[in-house]
């Protein structure tokens, strides 16, 4: 609800980022609709998903209990310590809840050289008119949480955290303090965008 209906299509976007990866470290998958994309595009891909909820894995367990080559681990992505190293490293919605320094020092360090990691997440986009419209949908989400209770404090927190933090940019420059090639895409008028870095040494 919160991604304009557009979240397929940004996962798309996200997917597009993907070769002939071997082995993929999926953080904060949730509702797991990136990682099934990933197995769908690379059926022989090995993919370790990470959630600090254990009820999300759990869930996650059902969903994908079809594929043999996904595996699943309770562990905080700022906190990460699987004493392994990937081709690509995926977090879709994540970025904006972590200190930027620490989830980049320990994707690296469980980083293939010449590997990547691929970061998704909103951001407030610098169109005036796209932004007026970004701002009068949230007043419509704020309404429509009277009336669905679970996602009212959703709709009072995520406009201001997205208004509030420039995660593109923090992210790209610890990309590049660590030699890390990087490169961004802007999606739906700026309202979301994907950031990649490479991993060169």
């Amino acid at each position: 609800m919160t991604t304009f209906a557009r979240d397929n299509v940004w996962k798309h976007k996200i997917i597009e980022q993907l070769l002939t990866e071997k082995t993929v470290l999926d953080l904060a998958w949730g509702t797991v609709i990136l990682t099934k994309q990933i197995v769908e595009k690379i059926p022989n891909v090995k993919i370790i998903g990470v959630d600090i909820t254990q009820n999300y894995l759990e869930k996650a367990k059902e969903k994908l209990i079809v594929y043999e080559n996904i595996s699943f681990v309770n562990q905080d992505a700022e906190k990460l310590d699987l004493d392994e190293k990937f081709d690509c490293i995926t977090a879709s919605y994540l970025p904006k809840y972590c200190i930027d320094e620490v989830l980049i020092k320990n994707c690296i360090d469980h980083l293939n050289v010449g590997g990547k990691i691929i970061l998704h997440d909103f951001t407030y986009t610098k169109n005036r008119l796209v932004r007026k419209m970004w701002n009068f949908y949230f007043k419509l989400l704020f309404l429509a949480g009277f009336f669905i209770p679970n996602w009212k404090q959703v709709f009072i927190d995520l406009p201001h955290m997205i208004r509030d933090t420039n995660w593109v940019r923090e992210y790209e420059e610890d990309m590049k303090n660590y030699g890390m090639k990087t490169y961004k895409q802007d999606l739906t008028w700026g309202s979301s965008a994907i950031l990649v870095g490479i991993k060169i040494t």
